[in-house]
């Protein structure tokens, strides 16, 4: 494997670590109505034989900075909603006209925030294990591939200084990340 090919592979698997927190932050409540809350959770519907995600079940929309209000495209999915929403972790207990089911968000109590802050900084850690296990594995290839005479000396330290730089690049974006949803669960 060259040199930009492993980078490549690298950096790749490191994005997707990244992209992999991006979703799991927004589904983290902040004590402000937001559409990220609900948007990607599971709802079971019997009425279609499967399992679906809200946003494709409804539309969601922001009335007022503390309320998310669905609307079923489908009425007959009203209740499925209302039971997915209730089984779900929110700890949000939805209020349904039949029609439309409005979601009231709570503030957070502070015992509450510190709890969120601490699943905040534990999913970051997590992803950047992900990274480095990523460094590792694609550290292990060069070693091989220099072994194997592939690469020369030079051309395996200079792959995995670039790899050192990919994967600390990577870990600044997720502790920024972390910071940033840490400081909006702090503020609401």
């Amino acid at each position: 494997m060259s040199e930009s090919e492993i980078e490549k592979k690298a950096r790749a698997g490191m994005v997707k670590s990244v992209e992999f927190l991006k979703d799991e932050l927004r589904g983290v409540r902040t004590g402000q109505a937001t559409p990220g809350l609900v948007d990607h959770l599971r709802i079971e519907v019997p009425s279609y034989g499967s399992t679906m995600q809200l946003r494709e079940l409804a539309s969601i929309s922001l009335p007022d900075p503390g309320t998310i209000m669905i609307k079923p495209f489908d009425p007959s999915t009203t209740k499925d909603i209302e039971r997915g929403l209730q089984s779900s972790d929110l700890g949000i207990t939805p209020m349904s006209d039949g029609k439309i089911i409005r979601l009231p968000i709570p503030p957070l109590s502070g015992e509450r925030r510190s709890q969120l802050s601490n699943s905040v900084k534990k999913m970051g850690e997590a992803q950047k294990i992900a990274v480095r296990n990523i460094r590792r594995d694609v550290n292990k290839q060069i070693d091989l591939d220099k072994k194997a005479s592939k690469l020369s000396e030079d051309e395996a330290d200079a792959a995995k200084e670039a790899i050192q730089k990919i994967t600390k690049h990577h870990e600044d974006e997720i502790d920024k990340l972390i910071s940033g949803k840490a400081k909006e669960i702090e503020a609401h």
